[in-house]
């Protein structure tokens, strides 16, 4: 300590070289963080774009509650709001080539989270894992200067975290409906499409999205088209769980007949959308696991962009 009694008087001043690194510290930390934040952002959006598109059977719009009583539009805006900060977490996990334990976690606190802001309904358990995952592969990605492509994003997933998804898909310990339904009709659920790299989104809704956009018919059509895609070949829980065989059946079977007709090509499309949405209100069907898989492709599709 010098005589005025301030001993960083006497410290010696960095090296230049010394000044440079932390500079590019302070700069790289900077970068990761706004990447990160508009990650975010597209995912929220995503999920918003999910929301707000109609006619969208079943399922929840600002138009309707869809075949939920327990819910509504503005449900789904507190718990989007709820988790904003989740999605800049999992982004940075990412980057930080964070292990499995360490998403999960992340995303049991995100839910947690959702349950406070809606009273204790679930509206985006679902989004939490599938967008979380893809959200940590983009960090994944950008923090080893890696191309966010769908391929890139795809392999990360599988070579990252794939094993560990193995795993926890064969977890017993789930009491979630999804695997018990699963379970009851042996069908497969969220974590086996993520142990598999979602092979329906990669190989059946972003390409049947991307082939809409290149008709020309714009973002509406293009997610009316991969919505009724997915409601046609997924097995989604969520239908069993609400009509069991028969109703998740009828879900496949409408949406074939709708993508049969042409599709948002069709001139009367929007007319049979609306016709297919009345019906499962009358039926009490949901098919959220294809609305999930929806708003992960609008995601996938948004990081395409960002270099």
């Amino acid at each position: 300590m010098n005589s005025c009694g301030h001993p960083d008087l006497l410290r010696p001043e960095p090296a230049p070289g010394r000044r440079r690194q932390y500079a590019l510290q302070r700069q790289n930390m900077r970068v990761q963080r706004a990447f990160c934040v508009t990650v975010a952002r597209l995912a929220l959006r995503s999920l918003y774009r999910e929301l707000q598109l109609y006619p969208k059977p079943g399922l929840v719009s600002p138009v309707d509650n869809g075949s939920h009583a327990d819910m509504d539009a503005t449900t789904f805006m507190r718990s989007l709001f709820a988790l904003r900060h989740y999605f800049i977490r999992i982004t940075q996990a990412g980057v930080d080539g964070a292990g499995f334990p360490v998403l999960r976690q992340l995303g049991i606190e995100a839910e947690q989270t959702m349950l406070r802001a809606t009273a204790g309904i679930n509206t985006h358990r679902g989004a939490i894992f599938s967008l979380g995952l893809l959200c940590a592969s983009a960090g994944y990605c950008h923090g080893r200067g890696i191309s966010l492509s769908a391929a890139a994003i795809r392999a990360t997933l599988l070579i990252q975290w794939g094993d560990a998804l193995n795993r926890h898909m064969q977890d017993t310990a789930s009491g979630s409906h999804g695997k018990q339904v699963a379970e009851h009709y042996a069908v497969s659920g969220a974590a086996e499409e993520a142990a598999l790299g979602f092979p329906s989104l990669f190989e059946l809704a972003l390409p049947r999205f991307v082939q809409t956009l290149n008709a020309g018919r714009g973002y509406e059509s293009a997610a009316i088209d991969t919505l009724f895609a997915l409601m046609a070949h997924i097995s989604d829980t969520n239908t069993y769980h609400r009509g069991g065989l028969d109703g998740a059946e009828k879900v496949k079977d409408r949406a074939r007949q709708f993508l049969d007709a042409g599709g948002s090509a069709a001139e009367n499309w929007r007319e049979h959308a609306i016709s297919c949405h009345l019906a499962f209100i009358q039926d009490k069907l949901s098919p959220g696991g294809a609305a999930d898989l929806l708003a992960a492709t609008y995601l996938l599709h948004g990081l395409s962009y960002l270099r």
